[in-house]
Formats: C-alpha cells, structure tokens, sequence
C-alpha cells in the first residue's frame, strides 16, 4: 500500500474491505509523526491513545462508519479529550479538557481515530507558524513539508505540515483568516473555510466569534467533502459538471505575485478554461478599503471578549492578563501587549485610540457592506464562485522575521476578505513552483451557504489539477 499516495477516502475503504487494519495505518501514521519530528508539526502525539483506539477498532469496530479507523490529526486550539489543548501558548499547555469539542465529536463518531494535536501560531495570531512556544526539532517554528527551511503558514501550521509531509491524510484546522487555507496552499493540501455557523464552534479556544470557523483540511477535495459531510451532515457530494460554471477573476487579487504563483495561476485558469470552465474578469473597487475598515478592528477588539469567555469555559482559573503574560512569540505578544490587553486600534493619524467606536463601525456599517459587494458581485455577473491565487507567494524562509506585519498582511492579501464577509473558500492545490518547487494553490470563494457547490466544483477540479507529488525530503 503506497502510504504517500492514500487519501482519507481510500483509507477508509480499504478498511472496510479489510484489506488494512487500523492498527498498521496508525503505527505508520504515528511513525512518520516521529520521523518528521523537525517538522514540530505536533504539540503532543498521543501514541498509547492512538493505537488503543486502533486496536478496539479492529476487534469490533463499525466498518460502515465513514472515517471508520482512519487515523486524522487535530489543531491544539480545538478540544479533545483527554489531550493538552494549549491553543499553542504556555499558560495552557497543561489544559485538559474532559470533553470533545463538537466538531471533534462528529469525526469521533465516524470512527477517526486521533493520533495528535497539531502545532500553530501562538493563540492563531498569525500566518507563519513561527512559535517559539513548542517544538519537537532542533529550531523554532512549524516547517514546510517541502522545505525545512521555509514556513508551513498559520496558524493551522501543524495539521498543513502533517498532510503535506503524508504523516495523515486529513484532519481539522480552524480559519479566521486565512488559516486552513494558507498552510494548506504552502503545504500542497486542500482545505475549506466553510460558511460562518456550518459548523458549531464550541470548545475551540476563540480569536473572533464573527469571523472564527472550525474547517477541514485534507489530501485532496473529495476527503475534504467527506470531512464536511461528517461534521456538517448530508448526502455525499458529487464532483459538478464543469462546463456548467462560471468564475470570476479581480485583478486585484493578482498583486505582488511572485512569478511561481503568476505562472502557475494563469496555467491553472487556462487548465479551467478547457474543461470548460467560463471564466470573466469582475470588479470590486471598494473591497480593499471595505476589507480593511473590517479585518483588524473585529479580530482585535472581539479577541479579548471572546477569550476571557473561554478561559472561564476551561476552569483553569486563568485571567486573560495571566494568559498574555505567558506568551511566547514576540509577535503575539506585541499585539496582545499593546492592542488585545488596553482595547486600542490605531486611529487614522496612526495613534492608538479606543477600539469600540472603531469596531462598532465596523460591525454596523463596513462588514454589511462587504457583505452586499460580494453578494452583488456574485449575483450580477451570475457566478458560481471567484478565483484568485491563495497566497501571492511561495511560502518564505522560517525565521523570527516570517512573523513580521507585513509578511501577515501579504499572506492573508486574498484570503482575508472573504472571511470577514463570513463566506466559504476551497483553496486546491494546482502546482509545484517551476523554480521554487514548492507548492501552490488556487482558492474558490463563493456566495454565502454555497459550501456544497463549492466542494462539488473542487472535486472536479481534482481531476483537473492532479495530486501534486509528494515531499522528497
């Protein structure tokens, strides 16, 4: 059995055929874990717990259960039981929740079995997974599966890597702005930050309750409609005839593209354009300054609300104060410090002034307004979705600088609008970089609740843009 080419889909068919137990996939799930450990893809392994659920699988497991013995990875910000759930900073790193997260119920309930939770950017502020917090390898930050050196992304940092370098086949992220998408694109993996309220969002350590969602991240599409269809319910989905859609482009979601990305972009449209795929260039002249009167003021002034909530929630008895004090990465640190903790936005001379007025505005007026421009957009020119490259660049060398601002505003350039309309995005991976050969992905926005169509538009494009071949280091 060829472990770097198994999706979730053949796993799981393969083990209710019998022809693998769930005990040799997790041994081998839980050895390449090991073998990758500079990966710091993981903040615990849960080696005891993995193979004993394997093992009561096997004796009597239900084989007609969807992910029935297939082992699949967690983010350290969703709660499992049993496990650390340190939202990948220090004061929480001996937090044991004694229930799953709700999200974590439903993959439970269809038989997956976890080996782990994942590492990520310290409290998923950020894209590059550099946290000084955790590691597992001889240097800081979560790595690319394709390249030590670089970034896996943020803040799913580890479950990207752990897919990407073929540890899992798949498993769960959570996205505020960008973060099942952009680990998934610089790891090779694809991934869907599904409608805001698909997916129940209890037991999951909070940035922004208007902008936070649970989202699966996998091999390929079909293993990320088979995760959806688990966590969210309903009939399968079905890959979607191409030559029945329509996509959009914004030509300014195809700024400060490197030429890997430029090149692999404009192959993947012409690739979508001859299966049939109808493809026209809109407009959205007020996104960007709509996006930005929305992104930073909603995260930041809802992150000390919606944390204090969950810190209640855990029983630790932690204050948010006790939690900032313990952060590790400078970058988190800097932006709890000095806007979280006092409550403060930068004003319009660049200041730091109070944030409710600012955010109230942004709640009341802005996100409505993107809202109705996406709505309106899609409607207008009769779209099925808007495409654009996931991240503008390659993922970037791995060090303290990978965290800086504006690394963070480039990477979330394209995946950051769509969030804070509350709208669902597939990222697919297309290629490997001519030069760099690091991966590349595409990303798939579409109307709000349209989640379905999008998987069934990314399952047919599965068949377009291949799997792209696995790491060779």
């Amino acid at each position: 059995m060829d472990f770097d080419q198994l999706t979730l889909t053949e796993a799981a068919d393969n083990l209710s055929a019998g022809k693998v137990t769930s005990t040799a996939l997790t041994q081998e799930a839980l050895a390449r874990a090991k073998a990758n450990a500079d990966l710091n893809a993981f903040i615990t392994l849960d080696e005891a717990g993995a193979l004993e659920a394997a093992a009561a699988f096997d004796a009597k497991g239900d084989r007609s259960r969807p992910l029935g013995g297939v082992p699949v990875v967690i983010k350290d910000n969703i709660e499992v039981a049993g496990l650390p759930c340190s939202a990948g900073t220090p004061a929480l790193k001996d937090y044991v929740p004694g229930v799953d997260a709700p999200v974590v119920a439903k993959l439970r309930a269809a038989g997956a079995i976890i080996i782990g939770k994942t590492s990520m950017h310290e409290l998923a502020f950020g894209i590059s997974g550099y946290n000084t917090a955790f590691k597992s390898g001889a240097e800081f930050g979560v790595r690319n599966a394709y390249d030590r050196a670089r970034i896996a992304g943020g803040s799913s940092s580890g479950t990207g890597a752990a897919i990407g370098a073929r540890i899992v086949a798949g498993g769960l992220g959570t996205d505020i702005g960008g973060s099942v998408r952009v680990p998934a694109a610089l790891n090779g993996c694809a991934s869907l930050r599904p409608t805001v309220g698909r997916y129940p969002q209890d037991g999951i350590a909070p940035i922004s309750h208007t902008r936070d969602t649970a989202g699966p991240m996998a091999t390929t599409m079909a293993d990320v409609a088979l995760l959806d269809r688990v966590i969210a319910g309903g009939d399968a989905v079905a890959a979607t005839d191409l030559t029945q859609i329509r996509i959009g482009i914004v030509k300014t979601m195809l700024t400060n593209l490197d030429p890997d990305t430029e090149a692999a972009f404009q192959a993947a449209i012409a690739q979508m354009k001859a299966r049939g795929v109808t493809v026209v260039e809109v407009e959205m002249p007020q996104l960007a300054a709509l996006n930005g009167q929305v992104g930073f003021p909603v995260a930041l002034y809802e992150a000390y609300d919606d944390m204090v909530s969950y810190l209640k929630h855990t029983g630790t008895g932690l204050t948010i104060e006790a939690l900032a004090n313990e952060i590790s990465s400078p970058d988190v640190r800097g932006t709890y410090d000095g806007l979280v903790i006092p409550r403060k936005l930068p004003g319009p001379d660049g200041t730091l002034v109070d944030a409710k007025p600012i955010y109230d505005a942004a709640i009341k007026t802005a996100r409505p307004a993107l809202q109705a421009l996406y709505r309106d957009t899609f409607s207008n020119n009769k779209l099925d979705a808007i495409a654009f490259p996931t991240t503008p660049r390659v993922a970037i060398a791995s060090n303290p600088d990978s965290s800086s601002l504006e690394n963070f505003g480039l990477f979330i350039q394209n995946t950051d609008p769509g969030s804070n309309a509350g709208i669902p995005g597939i990222q697919i991976p297309i290629a490997l970089g001519a030069s760099s050969r690091l991966p590349i992905g595409l990303e798939l926005d579409g109307p709000a609740g349209s989640d379905r169509r999008l998987l069934a538009i990314g399952m047919a494009l599965d068949g377009v843009f291949k799997r792209l071949p696995p790491p060779t280091s």
